[in-house]
């Protein structure tokens, strides 16, 4: 069965080396009932040894269809994403379909550029996690078509098609955690994330507010890089802040080091708290009470629904909110009174 080095094996070659017909090949190959099972076993055995890899551009352009979608992301760097990413590969593959990851790093530009790309490679449809400033994405998408799920974020509240948590529960029951252990509260974020920021930022509040603390007493702070906040959490320690609720556990974990750099102690002289529960994936050698939240049914609920919008579901915009909950693994001191770094 020899073929030209470097020529891809097509089913009209697999055909002439067996003797049947390309149709036969082709639908023993998809091991179709019409053919026997001896027949599909040596077309595919011959197939094989030749070398020969379906089609799936022909496949495409006889169906309307890729069978793949586009995933962007902020950043892979980030565990979060890694996990979400886990996640949205197994339920694509259940659903027969490939993926296109793009990382937009939470810039705007570079989003739009990459649903460009996503749109010339005729990806049946989109799983987003939009940045601010995400709405020329978004109308792109609108004006060519493409169906879209917003995971994690959205812009306008009932807009678009969106997979969330509660995060405003979320914060608040990360904040009534630390409140419960006895530590005065502040919330520490490094940068300005859409929908995440205001929700989290809200339920801290919320949960300060119930617990009688003034608005001076709610201290909220946005630091951008590690000597900003060295000096925010100096500053919160002279003032009497001894709990952090942090935006991510990236974040919480990074003013970990930062603290042990400045010779402080967790939670002995900062409790601390974060959101995503990495640690229920990935077991780190710190060990952070943390807001989880089932993000495998989150990405199945969006692969779901975009699915619904691909096969010609046109019904109004759907917003699906999971619950989260609070996971403590003694960063906040109540499991344990002993200080450790």
């Amino acid at each position: 069965m020899p073929t030209v080095p470097g020529k891809r094996v097509t089913l009209q070659d697999v055909a002439r080396a067996t003797g049947y017909t390309a149709n036969t090949v082709s639908r023993a190959l998809k091991n179709k009932p019409d053919i026997s099972a001896e027949t599909c076993r040596k077309i595919q055995e011959t197939a094989r040894k030749m070398g020969y890899v379906r089609n799936e551009m022909a496949g495409s352009l006889r169906s309307g269809q890729t069978k793949t979608l586009g995933v962007i992301v902020g950043g892979m760097s980030n565990p979060y994403y890694g996990r979400m990413t886990d996640d949205i590969q197994d339920a694509a593959t259940e659903e027969g379909y490939s993926l296109l990851i793009f990382c937009s790093r939470d810039d705007p530009a570079q989003e739009y550029k990459l649903i460009e790309t996503a749109i010339s490679r005729q990806v049946d449809g989109i799983l987003l996690f939009p940045c601010r400033g995400s709405q020329p994405s978004i109308d792109r998408l609108k004006a060519v078509g493409i169906p879209y799920v917003l995971m994690a974020r959205y812009l306008k509240k009932g807009q678009d098609d969106c997979i969330i948590c509660d995060e405003e529960k979320g914060a608040y029951l990360a904040t009534k955690h630390l409140l419960e252990a006895g530590r005065r509260p502040a919330f520490l974020n490094s940068y300005d994330v859409v929908f995440s920021s205001e929700q989290r930022r809200a339920g801290f509040l919320r949960a300060c507010h119930e617990a009688g603390l003034s608005p001076e007493q709610c201290p909220v702070a946005v630091c951008p890089d590690d000597d900003s906040i060295c000096r925010q959490l100096t500053e919160w320690k002279a003032q009497g802040v001894n709990g952090l609720f942090v935006f991510c556990d990236m974040e919480a974990w990074n003013a970990r080091l930062l603290m042990k750099n400045l010779g402080w102690k967790v939670p002995g002289d900062f409790a601390l708290v974060g959101f995503d529960n990495i640690q229920g994936t990935w077991h780190l050698p710190s060990p952070l009470c943390s807001v989880d939240y089932n993000t495998r049914d989150m990405v199945k609920s969006g692969m779901d629904l975009l699915m619904k919008r691909i096969h010609g579901d046109h019904s109004d915009p759907q917003t699906i909110l999971f619950e989260p909950r609070l996971v403590c693994r003694g960063s906040c001191g109540r499991l344990s009174q002993e200080e450790h770094f």
